[in-house]
């Protein structure tokens, strides 16, 4: 493999493995901010061994997601040196605010509430993990709102070959990047929401705590229900935007092929990834394709055939990853809205199938995450920046095949070794159980 390819695969490994934990961080930190503030309304004890124990576990996750995420930024200049110049000025803007705004935040309340038990009241502990939640979340919002510019670039002209911003507002209210950022919270919530139902329930399963972990499987019940229902909302903004900025991607998520009005949605497609033209579609929900994409049933979508060959992203990846993504979507409203209905009556503990089902669900949303990244990143191909600078002009020229395939190695053993690390201390310390 060439210089290219082994900088592509690096940055999907390393943007993937860092993904694992970014999702927890984003919801966990609300769930543990709201376990503290019941504790402070109630003076409730459980409520206090619950922020204990799940804070516990949101420690151990940001951790690692910290050492994860500083090599991401790294390859931008090290084997992505020519997008670096070519748009440096406008991508570096938001990590910059990132890194001195949100991360900051983020740490120095993080710092106060590890440190701060019983040095500061109830109330200000209680809402340095609300601040830290907001930061956590607001860190989201730049690097999303970076993307989103990448996927929809906006408020820019090319000077002196390279890409310079010109309107920082119409950068900020980039509505791809804020429908990317929704997308991506909402998808953290039920990351978090699963996390805590699958712990919960093995230890329901094992009648450890029951009172404990009933009522921590309720809360994430109600905040999955309604993150999994609002993501519903937020991807039809979203894949209606897709339409209007990429409609190359569009087509390669519904495989279409030849320009047409009032495409059908198929609920069950069998793909062929040797020939991507020969999938087997079958429960097509007629022109709702176009609908989705344009409020318009009879509506045109274009076809892959329409761009050049060149311009046309890998469909099968982008067409696989896409249904499996919502497929795992319409099953998190499912098992969440069980759960609520279970919980809101008392009654989990008459069911131990449903209770293993959940604690087996922990990776499906993890999963779905990556299937959205997939189709987000896949189906831009061939553009890094959309419509502006291909991935194949943006890698470094001046790193040799063989350091790539060096810190591709090292980045590979680094992160099997902190994946392994990470999991053995969630599961020892979600084990343990909450403090007596």
């Amino acid at each position: 493999m060439d210089v290219l390819a082994l900088s592509r695969m690096q940055f999907a490994l390393t943007a993937m493995f860092h993904f694992l934990f970014v999702p927890l961080t984003l919801g966990l930190s609300i769930l543990v901010a709201y376990m503290e503030s019941r504790y402070v309304a109630t003076k409730n004890d459980m409520y206090l061994r619950m922020t204990r124990f799940w804070g516990k576990l949101f420690l151990i996750n940001f951790a690692l997601g910290i050492v994860t995420g500083l090599t991401l930024e790294f390859q931008f200049g090290m084997n992505w040196a020519e997008y670096s110049k070519y748009v440096g000025d406008i991508f570096g803007v938001p990590l910059a605010i990132e890194a001195t705004l949100a991360f900051f935040l983020e740490s120095t309340f993080l710092g106060l509430w590890i440190f701060g038990w019983k040095k500061v009241s109830p109330r200000v502990h209680a809402l340095s993990i609300w601040i830290v939640a907001f930061a956590t979340n607001m860190s989201a919002l730049w690097i999303l709102l970076a993307n989103g510019w990448m996927q929809h670039p906006v408020g820019y002209v090319l000077r002196n070959n390279r890409a310079e911003l010109v309107d920082f507002m119409a950068f900020l209210t980039n509505s791809y990047g804020w429908l990317k950022f929704f997308h991506t919270i909402l998808a953290g919530y039920v990351v978090a929401a699963f996390f805590v139902m699958g712990i919960s329930a093995w230890h329901l399963l094992r009648k450890s705590h029951p009172e404990f972990f009933k009522k921590s499987f309720q809360i994430a019940a109600i905040f999955g229900l309604v993150s999994s229902l609002l993501i519903v909302l937020v991807g039809d903004f979203h894949g209606a935007e897709v339409g209007k900025v990429q409609p190359a991607k569009l087509a390669a998520m519904e495989s279409v092929w030849e320009t047409q009005r009032g495409v059908p949605f198929y609920l069950l497609v069998i793909p062929d990834p040797k020939n991507e033209r020969n999938a087997v579609e079958l429960f097509g929900i007629p022109k709702m394709v176009s609908f989705l994409a344009y409020k318009d049933f009879n509506a045109e979508v274009k076809g892959l055939k329409a761009f050049p060959k060149d311009l046309r992203p890998p469909v099968f990846e982008t067409f696989l990853g896409f249904r499996l993504m919502v497929g795992m979507g319409g099953l998190f409203i499912l098992l969440s809205s069980l759960a609520f209905f279970l919980s809101w009556k008392d009654r989990l503990e008459e069911y131990p199938l449903f209770l293993k089902v959940m604690l087996f669900a922990i990776p499906l949303p993890y999963l779905a995450g990556e299937l959205g990244w997939i189709v987000a990143e896949v189906g831009r191909q061939p553009w890094i920046v959309y419509g502006v600078l291909k991935t194949a002009d943006a890698a470094s020229r001046s790193v040799s095949v063989t350091q790539v395939t060096v810190s591709l190695v090292g980045f590979t053993i680094l992160y099997s070794f902190l994946g392994l690390v990470d999991m053995y201390l969630l599961a020892k310390y979600a084990k343990k159980g909450p403090e007596v």
